[in-house]
């Protein structure tokens, strides 16, 4: 397979097989793509799509995804080896990280309605100011996640590991919707 290194590459929407390190991808349309198999080291997406573009066994080393359209995108068939990402003002709704490791990962302004959190390990994760509508966490691992500016979440803290989960007193309520109970 060959090696790209250190290139920014914009506005394309096809994108060669190969092992990717210290890129920069700006405005690409990756929509639909399949990216199975590829490897991405240390690289950075901006404005990029990627909605419903396959993932399977595709590396993903230290890679940060900004203001990028990911939809539906199916996490759980990466390769998990070194596995670290980085969301910052990201659409991923429909998405799945379906028992994903993602231990200190940072989703900053990131939109995750209707995602897929079962099984997933966040120990250490950060959400700020996230939108979770409809998202399921079910067996998730949430240690010291801190939630404090994020909303819409319904997480039951009896089917979740929640030790040390930080909350806000304005979201906390997120936390009691299971028991459908009414607060005023």
């Amino acid at each position: 397979m060959n090696r790209i290194d250190d290139q920014t590459i914009k506005a394309i929407t096809t994108l060669e097989k190969a092992e990717y390190d210290n890129c920069h991808f700006i405005q690409c349309g990756f929509n639909e793509l399949n990216l199975n198999n590829y490897s991405f080291s240390e690289c950075i997406f901006e404005a990029c799509d990627l909605s419903n573009v396959k993932i399977a066994n595709t590396s993903f080393k230290d890679v940060q995804f900004r203001q990028c359209k990911l939809l539906g995108l199916k996490f759980e068939e990466v390769n998990p080896f070194l596995f670290s990402v980085l969301f910052e003002s990201c659409s991923l709704n429909f998405a799945s990280f379906y028992k994903v490791i993602l231990k200190a990962t940072n989703f900053s302004n990131c939109s995750l309605q209707e995602v897929d959190f079962s099984g997933t390990d966040l120990t250490d994760s950060t959400f700020d100011n996230c939108d979770f509508s409809a998202s399921i966490f079910d067996g998730s691992i949430l240690k010291n996640v801190n939630f404090r500016t994020s909303y819409n979440f319904s997480i039951d803290p009896s089917r979740n590991q929640l030790t040390k989960a930080k909350f806000s007193k304005e979201n906390c309520l997120g936390l009691l919707n299971h028991l459908k109970i009414e607060i005023k």
